[in-house]
């Protein structure tokens, strides 16, 4: 039986509706790296745990409160990268969009150094207002 990489079990421990609560898990000088044109407010690099914890209160007050992360596979590149892809969800109804993701992790030391989000905007498809799947936010993010 194989076992997840360290840096990938790392990853699922994150919950990012309360990042304070999990600081053990980082690099106390973390930068956390968004990039998005159509998103303006949001983009740009945040640092340290008060960062991330900033970032992902925008993110989901961007998706009035409905952000959600489907993982879709995660990979472990030496003992320092990690890549992730995942389907995320924001907005509700008519309003709801979908788009793919991919974040690049920076482990060091056992503990997230560097992230490098990164969503595919120009690709993003609206979802259907009665589609049921359309909730709360998920915590996972791998």
């Amino acid at each position: 039986m194989q076992t997840e990489h360290p840096n990938i079990e790392l990853i699922n421990r994150i919950d990012t509706t309360d990042i304070p609560a999990q600081a053990d898990l980082f690099q106390p000088d973390v930068v956390w790296h968004f990039f998005n044109a159509q998103a303006a407010d949001i983009a740009g690099s945040y640092c340290g745990i008060d960062g991330l914890s900033e970032f992902f209160r925008k993110v989901h007050a961007h998706g009035d409160g409905s952000f959600a992360i489907s993982p879709r596979g995660a990979w472990a590149v030496g003992d320092e990268l990690v890549v992730v892809q995942t389907r995320n969800r924001l907005g509700r109804g008519e309003a709801a969009i979908e788009f793919d993701v991919i974040v690049v992790w920076r482990i060091i030391d056992g503990k997230i150094a560097e992230v490098w989000d990164i969503p595919a905007v120009n690709t993003a498809q609206g979802i259907a207002a009665n589609d049921p799947t359309v909730g709360p936010a998920t915590a996972e993010i791998a």
